[in-house]
């Protein structure tokens, strides 16, 4: 997400030197712009602003290494507020403004205005940042893996063991609750922003759709569904099955996707995919923007991708498919028609 990638100080410049406030403001403003959709003129406008000045530059490489140290900045974080009139965004924006000037001005400073961040993404117990995943036991032995851009919390308590997720794709599975401090049983809940989860004791990935769903899919054992606003609707999906639900309905349950959690081993896997979707996808796993032109949107692939290094799939584009592969910058990325080469 940040157009001016290559630009370097004309000179070394002393790293330990304090930015000027304002100049470090003026290039939080700018990231906080670029991770809000930005049109190519915003990009060649933060270029010009990065080529104005060498401090400029240098506050932008700054902002860059703070982006990438405290897990990178998405648009559902306090960026979305940039285009919007009422008078508590706007307040939140200049909150996001201070935040990211402050990190770009100082270290351990920075990194307790990260902290104190109002989002509940920057400050959840577990997260992970575009492109990285990893695994944590908790203290009751069960393993979460996290997916890329993902957070949660953690809330234990001696009557429940509950999970908060508040964005992204996690792969759980329960354990044991060996370390309780009673011989109550302490259900396994994750809580998302459309209702409970409990598991019964098993294996279950559970992650957003497009249309802002959460899909539950059990590879082991069976979970409870109960929608936030139709409890009613309570179900159980067993071990094979997955679905998708709201806050006020539950789909109907589908055989479970094979390749669902194939993400917990690095791999994307495609068969006969929409080229627009599996760079939708594949953006997920890498900064800045993925686009694939309408002209190519239809061509199909197949495959099972290391997901590790995005650049490598990207370059192998060209070899299996019509296309070609345009970086305008190393953060903004387009799949666009091959050089006289059909693409039907």
């Amino acid at each position: 997400m940040h157009p001016a990638d290559d630009l370097t100080p004309a000179r070394p410049v002393d790293e330990s030197r304090p930015l000027d406030r304002i100049v470090a403001r003026a290039a939080a403003a700018w990231l906080v712009r670029l991770h809000d959709a930005p049109t190519p003129d915003d990009i060649a406008a933060c270029e010009r602003w990065c080529a104005a000045d060498p401090e400029h530059a240098r506050a932008w490489q700054r902002a860059q290494r703070v982006d990438a140290r405290f897990s990178g900045l998405h648009a559902g974080v306090g960026l979305s507020v940039l285009g919007r009139k009422d008078r508590a965004e706007r307040g939140e924006r200049r909150a996001a403004l201070k935040a990211l000037g402050v990190m770009f001005v100082g270290g351990s400073a920075g990194y307790v205005a990260y902290r104190a961040a109002p989002w509940r993404e920057w400050t959840a117990d577990e997260r992970t940042a575009t492109g990285e995943r990893r695994t944590v036991v908790l203290a009751d032995g069960t393993r979460v893996d996290l997916n890329t851009a993902t957070a949660f919390d953690i809330a234990f308590t001696d009557t429940e063991r509950r999970i908060v997720l508040h964005t992204g794709e996690i792969l759980v599975e329960t354990g044991a609750d060996a370390n309780r401090a009673s011989n109550v049983y302490r259900p396994f809940v994750v809580q998302t922003s459309q209702g409970r989860i409990r598991a019964l004791g098993t294996r279950f990935d559970v992650g957003k759709t497009p249309r802002d769903a959460i899909q539950v899919s059990v590879l082991h054992g069976a979970v409870e569904i109960a929608p936030a606003a139709a409890p009613q609707l309570k179900r159980v999906v067993a071990a094979g099955q997955q679905t998708s639900f709201t806050a006020t309905a539950v789909d109907a349950t589908a055989p479970v996707d094979p390749h669902v959690a194939d993400w917990s081993r690095g791999v994307l896997f495609a068969d006969r995919v929409r080229l627009a979707d599996f760079a939708a996808e594949l953006g997920r796993y890498r900064p800045g923007v993925l686009r694939c032109d309408p002209s190519v949107a239809e061509l199909r692939i197949t495959g099972a991708f290391q997901i590790g290094n995005t650049d490598s799939i990207l370059a192998a584009l060209p070899n299996t498919l019509p296309v070609q592969v345009v970086y305008r910058t190393r953060y903004w990325v387009t799949i666009v028609a091959g050089t006289n080469t059909a693409t039907t």
